[in-house]
């Protein structure tokens, strides 16, 4: 055996009997006694191509997350916050059958799945008041954390049925749950590391509302360096229709592509029937 045989023969021995430390799939730090190897190899890239506008996008599944945004019962469910408010809540539930088709193929392709809700804190100590107004722009009625009438549910509290995501939405172990406390999902919240431990490049939006939490958390990912792709038939809106039409102009204007679900499932698909 050449030397260079034997050095790499060596390597994979001490490989093997370190113990690995790090909770992304993709890449861990390998330790024993005496070394630390933070150089291993990131997997061999799974590449798909996206039909999408104002391009088509090539991204890599490994490093390829999609966050779906509040797909909660107090916005989508009858009983729910919105409804209480006496306004028409099935527009936001359009999500939930392209939701059903495309969850399962992108888990099914080792995307890992993001579940970002409302999930505030039952003191809500780190809700500011313009936070708070939101929900309560007159001072009165009922605002965040305080129960819906009927069923007592605390309007967007964590574990509460109100935050909970639909029924209708299978959530698997494997799936990753971050609660936001703001519109963004990125502000004081540990989405940000959570994507960088996985080694994410490519973030798939889905959820509501399309022009407000959807679409403020891609603008801060997009700041943050993350390629967003907006899947446009799994968001949706209570919001007049101009505000959807302008969400869409400006996310291909500034802040990344917009897609279908149809689209995507079909180039994973075709990526599988390749392998």
């Amino acid at each position: 055996m050449t030397s260079s045989t034997l050095a790499k023969a060596a390597e994979s021995a001490a490989s093997s009997a370190a113990n690995p430390l790090g909770s992304a799939p993709g890449y861990k730090w390998l330790v024993d006694d005496n070394n630390v190897n933070m150089a291993m190899a990131p997997p061999p890239p799974r590449v798909v191509t996206i039909d999408a506008q104002p391009q088509t996008v090539t991204v890599d599944l490994h490093r390829t997350v999609l966050i779906v945004v509040d797909m909660q019962n107090d916005f989508c469910a009858k009983g729910g916050w919105v409804d209480h408010l006496g306004l028409d809540h099935t527009p936001d539930r359009a999500p939930i059958e392209p939701l059903q088709k495309l969850l399962p193929v992108l888990r099914n392709a080792g995307v890992h799945v993001i579940w970002l809700n409302w999930g505030n804190r039952p003191d809500l100590k780190n809700m500011a008041p313009n936070q708070l107004h939101l929900y309560k722009p007159k001072g009165v009625g009922i605002g965040l954390g305080e129960p819906l009438p009927g069923s007592g549910a605390r309007v967007l509290q964590k574990d509460s049925w109100a935050a909970a995501v639909v029924d209708e939405l299978k959530q698997e172990p494997e799936d990753i749950h971050v609660d936001k406390y703001r519109i963004s999902g990125f502000w004081d919240t540990p989405l940000d590391s959570i994507l960088r431990n996985l080694g994410t490049k490519t973030i798939l939006f889905a959820g509501v509302n399309t022009d407000q939490c959807v679409l403020h958390s891609l603008t801060d990912a997009n700041f943050l360096g993350y390629g967003c792709l907006l899947v446009e038939d799994c968001c949706a809106t209570t919001s007049p229709g101009f505000c959807v039409e302008a969400t869409l102009f400006n996310v291909k204007k500034c802040f990344g592509f917009v897609t279908h679900s149809s689209d995507v499932i079909g180039a994973v698909q075709e990526h599988i029937q390749q392998r």
